[in-house]
């Protein structure tokens, strides 16, 4: 079956020449870096809907994440950090570790182009203290414990900020639990400095259940689309952001 869907990720110019007569002599070639001309992204990306839904919306099963309307560089970065080894699943691996850098920024832009509505959000799954706990560490951080409030980088309305920084809202409880604790564990990795491993390393197990829980019964607002800019410097330096202001106090760390 993967095998399948990882010859649906390979460029169509590709595919396509299997019935062109010329099939023994692509057989032996690697995978271009993109498609030829005029061809559509939606049916190359085919594969990624098996387990993120139609059009990458995600699906009710509580672990794989929406990825449509994503700001693009952090598609591409994720991408990349799957294919390169910063992160550990496998499967999405083997999908595209033959693919080009190109390639995996094309399939980024087509996701982060979709527009597509966000369903109503879950009942709550936390007893009202945990989902207060959640809201305060969210919203406000806590100094004390060097961990900055998620809106602080994330976005005031939580939904991104362009071109690099993702979203929180419309997520499974699941995947965030299972998100902060790889970055806990070092199971997923950022380029350096790699701020949310940091982060979540302060966080307790009741602090990661508490964010998760109130992030994932939140509504998505302004229709999920990334911020512009930030209000505000980010409090702490993030890998892979570079285009984002920082606070002078985290430069000179």
């Amino acid at each position: 079956m993967i095998d399948r869907l990882r010859c649906l990720l390979r460029p169509f110019a590709v595919v396509f020449s299997l019935s062109a007569g010329w099939a023994a002599g692509v057989a032996a070639q690697p995978a271009p870096a993109a498609a030829a001309p005029g061809i559509a992204m939606a049916p190359r990306v085919l594969a990624c809907t098996v387990c993120h839904g139609k059009e990458g919306r995600a699906t009710p099963d509580g672990y794989f994440p929406r990825i449509a309307g994503k700001p693009a560089g952090y598609l591409a970065n994720q991408l990349l950090n799957f294919r390169d080894g910063r992160r550990s699943y496998p499967q999405m691996t083997y999908l595209i570790e033959h693919l080009t850098d190109d390639y995996l920024r094309e399939m980024a832009v087509h996701f982060s182009a979709l527009d597509l509505p966000y369903p109503p959000p879950p009942p709550p799954q936390a007893p009202p203290a945990a989902l207060e706990q959640g809201r305060r560490l969210v919203q406000q951080g806590d100094a004390a414990r060097n961990i900055p409030a998620c809106v602080a980088c994330h976005g005031a309305g939580m939904t991104g900020v362009a071109p690099s920084i993702p979203g929180l809202l419309g997520l499974p409880r699941d995947y965030l639990n299972s998100q902060l604790g790889a970055w806990k564990t070092g199971q997923r990795r950022a380029h350096a400095p790699d701020c949310m491993a940091d982060i979540a390393r302060q966080l307790t197990p009741d602090d990661v259940s508490a964010v998760s829980a109130w992030l994932a019964s939140q509504p998505v607002v302004a229709g999920g689309k990334p911020a512009r800019t930030l209000p505000a410097a980010m409090p702490v330096r993030c890998g892979g952001v570079a285009d984002v202001p920082v606070a002078t106090a985290a430069v000179a760390r």
